[in-house]
């Protein structure tokens, strides 16, 4: 490759040379050891050029965090889309599995986006916007569920929905933090996890519903 084309290649993949070049020091190292000019380094770029989309550390890890929630947002589109919506706890079933998919591919964008001291999530229209997406969806998947009857009338939606984001979140957090073992869980990860998500919405709408409505 010619000094020109590297160049015009570097121009145009830039912004995706250094998320590559940063999640690799994040696996090596840790968060810690992630510098814009690390990044530079690893891109094959001059140490200046990243500071032209990327002002400082928190603004490149950012960027990693924006990429996690686009991967987060089509993994969980794509179970919505062959699953459909039509039965509401089915919807919120899918949500799980995507949720779940994600974190078990993307353990390092997983840390990055759960980690509100080294992004700045709130100043960033992707991660709130797409994060009150999903949220949107599962109220309404909710509602729809309480005024059918597939999910107890009893139960807050609000509450509802953050018991479900937290069981989904803390079980791949448990996993990533490697606490299965002390746990004795002797099952795959993946299958242990699925299972757990299984259980936890059957008992939102499945057959536990009714003793939940205490009919």
């Amino acid at each position: 490759m010619t000094n020109s084309s590297r160049a015009a290649y570097h121009h145009g993949n830039l912004v995706e040379e250094l998320i590559a070049a940063t999640i690799g020091m994040i696996e090596e190292k840790g968060v810690d050891a992630v510098s814009v000019r690390e990044a530079a380094k690893r891109a094959g770029v001059s140490p200046a050029a990243p500071f032209r989309h990327f002002a400082n550390k928190t603004a490149l890890m950012t960027a990693v965090a924006e990429q996690a929630m686009g991967r987060l947002t089509l993994s969980v589109q794509q179970e919505l889309s062959a699953t459909g919506d039509a039965d509401p706890v089915e919807g919120l079933r899918a949500i799980a599995r995507g949720y779940l998919a994600w974190a078990l591919a993307n353990p390092t964008h997983f840390d990055v986006i759960a980690s509100r001291t080294v992004i700045d999530f709130h100043g960033s229209p992707k991660l709130t916007g797409e994060t009150e997406a999903i949220r949107l969806v599962m109220l309404d998947l909710i509602a729809r569920g309480q005024a059918s009857g597939r999910i107890s009338a009893a139960l807050a939606p609000d509450a509802l929905m953050l018991s479900a984001r937290a069981f989904i979140y803390g079980l791949c957090r448990m996993w990533i933090d490697g606490h299965f073992a002390e746990w004795h869980v002797e099952k795959p990860a993946g299958q242990a996890m699925a299972e757990a998500v299984e259980l936890f919405i059957d008992m939102i709408g499945g057959r536990h519903a009714t003793n939940l409505s205490g009919t």
